[in-house]
């Protein structure tokens, strides 16, 4: 799908959850629109599996075919979910399936709002085994916002499912279409949710900085194979949107299996359904709910010392400067046991550390952090002076102030390698009037300002007012202070004057001044007129 029917898609699904929302907060509705449009989605692809399967057997004229087909053949039924599963690796029960539910709503059938329910909670235990448990667990179909009462509530449900319906009905040509719309009108929600959206989303145009470069060791085929990521982490992975873009920049079959972790219930739901809609299968992901900082996800335990889990790339946009609580245990973390603990003022060194700890020795990691990182005294300039001095930072880009949803401030991008192969830093200030363009209160990153930065890191490229491979030496002698203005100053040089030659100059002139009016004068007075 192409670009603009993708965002005329999307501006669709806005428009609906906009019209639909009421007095509803944007980011409230957005969990039930959302919720929705993957159940829509889903179901699509499920009837699309079916219609391969089933063949003849499958009546396409009937509004509801396959709960049609279950009533007729009821001993076939267990062979056929089996045979689903292996397919496509998930089943829904016929009475649950969106075109099911479209029919309840355009009757405005009473039993809508329970059958909705009851095939919400059918779907996150039984659809993909459980795999998806707790799935729809932030969508209350019971709440006050959808009304007073269950009528009230049946009502509201009838009106969405059938302007989602009505308007959806000519955009199903492609599996990828409403995945990428749907990533779309989270980035429209994020938007209108303000610094809430912190917490879900990294603006598209980021994302693409981060996912290049992380997959660029592995762009160059040797021996006739594809490139291939073996596994991509984001340990603060939100609505799944950074990991999504490096499986994208890879194309179809380039990242092995997907990993994130995410704390927040509702953005951890989020993301999961966005790997679905996206056509990600639920053996080529997993997604984990909990606090990275306090790390108990089993994949990243380590039994013995090294023997955890090693990702090829690492992408995250954790909370900016998060307050925590280090304890002793922090410090004999093996996390953190080599740099040192982050300050309970900060935890964006813990975070860094954390990814740091996970990365293959032939791995990228890129994170976004504010830029206090680069400078602050105390616990992180001791990490900081590590990762230096172990020659672990391969590159610090700064972006221009007031790109995300989140916060105004410019940030950096920390791209960090185990084992490099450059002996230098490579320092890139994006951060000018001309790498970014403003758009009312946010500001943005052109494809051409991606590109310029994607460039300017894989060739090292030193340009003038953007630019500059840093020494190691030269750090160290800025006692590891990493601000990149340090390093590359866009002011520009304002030209010296020499004021006594200036003087000279000007005194000079006066004087053939004089000379030519004293000619001019001389020629006045023969002719017998006045002087000037």
């Amino acid at each position: 799908m192409s670009e603009n029917n993708q965002n005329k898609l999307g501006d669709i699904l806005w428009a609906i959850a906009d019209q639909l929302r009421g007095s509803m907060n944007a980011d409230s509705f957005r969990d039930y629109m959302l919720s929705f449009l993957f159940l829509y989605n889903i179901s699509w692809r499920y009837r699309e599996a079916v219609k391969k399967e089933l063949c003849k057997e499958y009546d396409n004229e009937s509004k509801t075919p396959l709960l049609d087909w279950y009533k007729k053949n009821p001993n076939d039924i267990e062979e056929f979910e089996k045979q689903m599963r292996r397919k496509i690796h998930y089943v829904i029960e016929p009475q649950y399936l969106w075109d099911n539910i479209r029919k309840l709503a355009s009757k405005q059938s009473a039993d809508l709002l329970s059958t909705l329910s009851d095939g919400f909670k059918k779907i996150e235990n039984d659809a993909f085994g459980n795999t998806f448990e707790g799935l729809f667990s932030e969508i209350h179909l019971d709440s006050d916002k959808l009304g007073k009462n269950p009528t009230e509530r049946n009502l509201l449900l009838c009106k969405i499912i059938n302007t989602i319906a009505d308007r959806l009905e000519n955009f199903t040509e492609t599996t990828d279409a409403l995945g990428d719309a749907y990533e779309y009108v989270i980035g429209k929600f994020a938007a209108s949710a303000g610094q809430k959206a912190g917490e879900f989303y990294t603006p598209q145009r980021i994302s693409d900085v981060l996912s290049n470069i992380v997959v660029l060791d592995c762009q160059d085929p040797q021996n006739g194979k594809k490139p291939k990521l073996e596994n991509v982490l984001d340990f603060a992975c939100g609505s799944g949107s950074l990991l999504l873009n490096v499986k994208k920049t890879m194309g179809e079959n380039g990242v092995g299996k997907i990993y994130g972790q995410e704390k927040n219930i509702t953005t951890y739901n989020l993301a999961r359904m966005n790997m679905l809609l996206h056509g990600v299968k639920d053996t080529e992901f997993e997604i984990y709910h909990g606090d990275t900082l306090v790390n108990d996800w089993k994949v990243l335990k380590e039994e013995i010392p090294g023997s955890h889990i090693k990702f090829d790339a690492v992408v995250a946009n954790p909370p900016f400067s998060l307050r925590w609580e280090p304890g002793e245990k922090e410090e004999k973390d093996f996390r953190f046991s080599r740099y040192g603990v982050a300050p309970k003022s900060a935890a964006d060194f813990a975070f860094l550390l954390h990814g740091f700890h996970y990365l293959s020795d032939s791995g990228t990691m890129a994170i976004i952090l504010p830029h206090g990182v680069l400078f602050r005294s105390g616990k992180e300039e001791a990490i900081r002076t590590k990762l230096i001095n172990d020659d672990n930072i391969d590159a610090i880009i700064g972006l221009p102030q007031n790109l995300f949803y989140s916060t105004g401030i410019p940030v950096c991008i920390l791209v960090l390698k185990k084992c490099r192969k450059n002996s230098d830093v490579l320092f890139i200030n994006a951060s000018s009037d001309e790498h970014y363009e403003k758009i009312k209160r946010q500001n943005n990153l052109r494809e051409k300002d991606v590109k310029m930065i994607v460039d300017t890191y894989r060739e090292r490229a030193e340009i003038e007012r953007y630019s500059r491979r840093v020494s190691l030496q030269e750090i160290k002698e800025n006692n590891y202070n990493l601000n990149i203005t340090r390093y590359v100053n866009l002011s520009i040089e304002e030209v010296s004057v020499d004021l006594a030659k200036v003087q000279k100059e000007l005194k000079a002139i006066d004087i053939e001044i004089e000379k030519h009016r004293a000619e001019h004068n001389s020629f006045l007075r023969e002719l017998g007129l006045e002087e000037i």
